[in-house]
């Protein structure tokens, strides 16, 4: 059976307080919290141009983009 290896990482404290301050932003902050939820690794970006640029609306919609995209692909690994 061969395995995809991707960027996905897993780090629940910060899943778990994405989506409280995603609450208390009234959802202003949710692009990060689903990229943290997904395991993104390029999630602090994300949260960075989520902070500075989303209440422009355009840069709220990229952020939100970014964080919906596949993973990366790393390798393929075959075990045997």
């Amino acid at each position: 059976m061969v395995q995809i290896v991707t960027d996905k990482s897993s780090r629940p404290f910060q899943t778990f307080f994405a989506w409280l301050i995603t609450i208390l932003t009234a959802g202003y902050m949710l692009p990060w919290a689903i990229a943290a939820t997904r395991g993104k690794s390029n999630t602090g970006a994300i949260f960075w141009l989520n902070l500075l640029l989303g209440w422009t609306v355009v840069g709220w919609v990229i952020a939100l983009v970014m964080s919906c995209t596949s993973h990366q692909v790393l390798g393929i690994r075959n075990p045997r």
